[in-house]
């Protein structure tokens, strides 16, 4: 099993919070629901990609240390 610390679901962890977040927000400030969380599911769902992508291009990067090697 994976551990927690995966960037996947760091990724997902801080995207979806951030973007359920934002389209709760918005959905106060503008005083209609669905557009609001549609808008933060949207963001929710690109935050997440986008930091899975980065967050495991980190992690891949940070194997291939010369430090690491050199252990």
């Amino acid at each position: 099993m994976e551990s927690l610390t995966h960037p996947a679901f760091a990724g997902l962890a801080i995207g979806l919070g951030a973007g359920v977040s934002i389209g709760v927000a918005l959905a106060i400030a503008l005083d209609n629901p669905l557009i609001g969380l549609g808008i933060g599911l949207a963001l929710a769902f690109g935050l997440s990609t986008a930091l899975i992508l980065a967050l495991g291009q980190a992690a891949k990067d940070g194997d291939q240390s010369p430090d690491a090697s050199a252990k």
